[in-house]
């Protein structure tokens, strides 16, 4: 654990509860300065177990029957290019 320069420290007041983006000089790079109770929040959607191949499917699938395409009207597109040159 580090200690903050007060230039962030300042910065941090002045914010509230929005995050804060800063670059290192170095590198360009970004960075965002979040309290440690918003990152453990967020950290539940960053930590997250990779799906399975059937885990996937089902979600996959649940999507496509929210979406709809469950609907037996949608059976008119599984034939479509034939139906469409009659």
């Amino acid at each position: 654990m580090t200690t903050l320069p007060s230039e962030l420290q300042d910065l941090l007041e002045h914010s509230g509860d929005t995050p804060v983006r800063f670059v290192d000089p170095r590198t360009q790079r970004v960075y965002v300065l979040i309290a440690d109770e918003q990152f453990d929040r967020l950290r539940s959607l960053i930590d997250v177990e990779p799906l399975t191949i059937e885990q996937q499917r089902q979600i996959l699938h649940d999507a496509g029957v929210r979406a709809g395409w469950d609907d037996p009207e949608m059976d008119a597109y599984d034939n479509y290019d034939e139906q469409k040159q009659q």
